[in-house]
């Protein structure tokens, strides 16, 4: 599971360029008013803020930090028509594939310098253009992949099942519904899983307002896109991406003053991480030494012998027990030792689960 990914996604003109340099910190994607200024899909591997890190790296006396990361893909601006070709439709639904999860860039501001692609601001429209390029790509992903196995099942008559499946999805995209919304058991889940059906995926829909928005980041467009992320059961991140592109300009201190001024706590950036963290089921553990002390991406449900796989196969082949620490012991016993005196160093068998925040030591042969 070594990192997450993400791809950005969103009509032109919605804030999509601009949130994405804030997030590589770079100006990488040529945010300009005009649709299709990305052409090539940027890549930005961002690092998950974590305030357990430090601390920890102080108590180990590390010799450096590795936190978890999140790479973010920002996709072309997509258009109607994309799932035939048009814009760059093609190449832009062949890189959404490729990630784990989708954050949907919803315009929620009125501007009449910031050109709207068509003509107003209206964010289920934005949505339902993006979503039917999506569902309509998956639709002839899922004919074609039905027509080829219609041919085989003579043959291999284990292909029934799954061919019934397909069938029902096709069905379920032809109603303008997303596979997420599918109703499907256990086995039918794994049976999808083998095919790269984008509307699979998991959406966060991040509504991007106005500075003159907050603190609060609330108003009439982005309660419409909650009740209706509520109704798909999707998540909705507000966030200000002019904000969070001056906030990237800024040393860490002067964010943090800047951000307590206009009342608020984080940083947008790093709320849309912890969302999609929480969306895809994934956690991180830590290890600390003098060496380094780095946090580990893993799902969440992940037992101890695999969790240990996260670092070295060799560790998971040759597992003998971990050594584990909750975080807040770490920081009361001033670490490892500390902990180990008073009997809250558990030692745990391949068959643990792992915990957020568990301090882990592997023993292997």
């Amino acid at each position: 599971m070594a990192n997450l990914s993400c791809g950005i996604v969103g009509l032109p003109n919605v804030g999509k360029s601009t949130l994405f340099n804030a997030l590589t910190k770079k100006a990488a994607a040529m945010a300009a008013n005009y649709p299709f200024c990305t052409i090539d899909p940027n890549v930005g591997i961002v690092e998950v803020d974590d305030p357990r890190l430090p601390i920890l790296s102080t108590i180990s006396k590390s010799h450096k930090i590795i936190p978890a990361t999140v790479t973010f893909v920002d996709i072309a601006g997509l258009v109607a028509g994309a799932s035939k070709g048009e814009g760059l439709g093609n190449k832009f639904l062949a890189n959404i594939r490729e990630t784990d999860a989708i954050v949907h860039v919803v315009r929620c501001f009125d501007s009449s310098e910031i050109i709207h692609v068509a003509g107003r601001v209206d964010p289920l429209s934005d949505i339902a253009v993006i979503n039917l390029e999506l569902i309509l790509a998956d639709l002839q992903m899922a004919e074609n992949t039905l027509g080829k196995m219609e041919k085989q099942i003579k043959a291999k008559k284990e292909l029934a099942a799954t061919a019934e499946l397909l069938a029902r999805a096709i069905t379920h995209l032809n109603d303008n519904k997303p596979l997420r919304s599918m109703s499907v058991t256990k086995e039918e889940a794994l049976l999808l899983k083998a095919y790269p059906f984008l509307t699979l995926k998991k959406v966060l829909y991040a509504t991007n307002v106005a500075e003159s928005d907050l603190p609060s980041m609330e108003n009439e467009y982005v309660k419409i896109v909650r009740d209706f992320a509520e109704k798909e059961g999707s998540e909705v991140v507000p966030i200000c991406a002019k904000l969070e592109e001056e906030l990237a300009q800024l040393t860490p201190a002067e964010a943090k003053e800047y951000l307590a001024a206009l009342g608020l706590e984080e940083p947008g950036l790093n709320r849309l991480i912890k969302k999609a963290f929480n969306t895809l089921g994934l956690i991180n553990y830590i290890t600390t030494g003098e060496i380094e002390t780095r946090a580990w991406t893993i799902k969440r449900g992940t037992n101890a012998q695999d969790a240990a796989g996260e670092i070295h196969t060799d560790l998971q082949k040759g597992f003998i027990r971990a050594e584990v620490v909750s975080y807040e012991d770490m920081l009361a016993y001033k670490g490892r030792v500390g902990a180990r005196e008073v009997g809250r160093a558990r030692s745990e068998g391949k068959d643990y689960i792992v915990h957020d925040g568990d301090v882990i030591l592997f023993f292997h042969n």
